[in-house]
């Protein structure tokens, strides 16, 4: 297959792929970044944010399977060339997300203590973690709205707005983190209340930019185009978003089971362990960035080309995508391998935390092997509407295996961190193996959506 991928391909997809790939990248520093500043209050508050991220994810599901619905369709309807079906799916998009938005904010706010409390927390973290999860919450109606309007404008091909929102939504976080968390040049000293806090008046200066987009005289899903068409939301195209997207949030949701499984299992472990294994999820997450900036690439460049009915030209750009993934794993293991020591250094001064970080990142380093190439693969199948796969995928290795797994290894063998990492490593090895199977198949190329 690689003698079949001609020069264009390759182009075309570095050319999708780099903004996209770039933002992930940025959004995923700014996280560790993030971390780094709130370490600076000790080893409580970076396992205190760490608490909030599967109960905020897990709320969030429900607007990432709507963005890749949104994504998938929008990319097929542009090889369609039917714009106005493609503005239809963001313009009904745009109103789910708003009803469910409101409705999820003040669920998550008024149950955000017992939640918490079953993420696993303690005396150190439950009350910082609280107070970090509902400030989160309370913004997050600007978050999805400029998930959703990003998710409609990859589709389209354009990749370089969700670059230019995001990276400028993690500038703003990180600047408003070193006024806000420690007090500097006279703005209030607000500690993990202040983080939370930047990272809301990021996601602003997101939404803000993401609906300016829709302005534009090129935006293929415009604002001016549904206002003069008179685009209202449509029965056809919520049934469409929603045949995708409750595969995907199912799938979703057997991923944040196994995800939240495995927190809490290494929260049990102690603040310091749960510390150094959420430096170690920071760090992994790049690895996601990676993946998932090639994924969106891929769920574009592959729904563009099966609407244009060139099932062969879309496998050509899932492997150039996948090729393209594979080079990046492979540097990206290297790095950590040869840093790992360095980078935990600069998050912990206590040599035994930083030890820990170390055995961490060299898991890490084999694990991305695996796990930039599944999120491809993924990425893929999901572009051409093959969800029931993915989702039966996620259930096997995320909601049965890495849970599972981890608590032998942890609880019955009293592995430690060691388990928990074992853990999420037969997740990402299972999901390649099945995800690739499936991808070699071919059979992703014929659904209708």
């Amino acid at each position: 297959m690689l003698k079949n991928i001609a020069r264009e391909q390759y182009i075309e997809a570095i050319r999708m792929a780099w903004p996209a790939v770039l933002e992930s990248v940025f959004v995923s520093l700014a996280g560790i970044i993030d971390t780094l500043m709130v370490s600076s209050m000790g080893t409580y508050a970076v396992a205190a944010t760490g608490l909030i991220l599967q109960p905020k994810y897990l709320s969030l599901s429900f607007f990432f399977a709507i963005n890749v619905a949104v994504s998938a369709l929008v990319a097929r309807r542009l090889g369609q060339n039917n714009r106005r079906n493609a503005n239809q799916v963001l313009v009904t998009a745009l109103v789910i997300v708003l009803l469910l938005c409101i409705v999820l904010t003040v669920l998550t706010v008024i149950f955000a203590d017992p939640l918490i409390a079953i993420c696993g927390s303690n005396v150190d973290t439950h009350e910082g973690a609280v107070i970090y999860f509902r400030v989160i919450q309370i913004g997050m109606i600007f978050n999805v709205l400029s998930l959703v309007i990003n998710a409609a404008q990859r589709g389209a091909g354009n990749t370089k707005i969700a670059m230019v929102t995001n990276v400028t939504s993690s500038i703003v976080n990180i600047i408003f983190n070193y006024l806000l968390i420690g007090g500097n040049f006279g703005f209030p000293k607000w500690g993990l209340f202040g983080a939370a806090f930047a990272t809301v008046l990021g996601t602003v200066f997101a939404c803000g930019m993401s609906i300016h987009s829709l302005f534009k005289k090129d935006s293929y899903v415009s604002i001016p185009y549904i206002l003069e068409e008179k685009i209202k939301p449509d029965f056809e195209a919520f049934n469409a978003i929603q045949k995708l997207g409750a595969n995907i949030l199912f799938e979703n949701w057997a991923m944040r089971v196994g995800f939240m499984t495995t927190a809490v299992l290494a929260a049990r472990l102690g603040t310091d362990q749960f510390a150094a294994y959420q430096v170690g999820m920071n760090i992994l997450s790049l690895g996601f960035a990676f993946g998932d900036g090639m994924q969106v690439a891929a769920v574009s460049l592959i729904g563009k080309s099966l609407g244009q009915q060139k099932p062969d030209l879309a496998k050509t750009y899932g492997h150039a995508c996948q090729l393209i993934g594979v080079v990046i794993s492979v540097i990206f293991a290297m790095v950590l391998f040869v840093g790992g020591r360095t980078l935990n250094q600069f998050f912990f001064a206590d040599e035994s935390v930083i030890e820990m970080g170390v055995m961490i990142a060299r898991f890490v380093a084999v694990i991305v092997l695996f796990q930039i190439s599944q999120i491809i693969y993924g990425g893929c199948l999901r572009g051409a509407g093959d969800v029931k796969y993915t989702l039966v995928v996620a259930l096997i290795s995320v909601t049965i295996i890495r849970p599972i797994l981890t608590w032998v290894l942890t609880s019955v063998f009293s592995l430690g961190l060691v388990g928990i990492w074992l853990g999420v490593l037969s997740d990402q090895l299972t999901r390649f193996t099945l995800l690739r199977i499936r991808f070699h198949q071919g059979k992703w190329v014929e659904y209708k959506i």
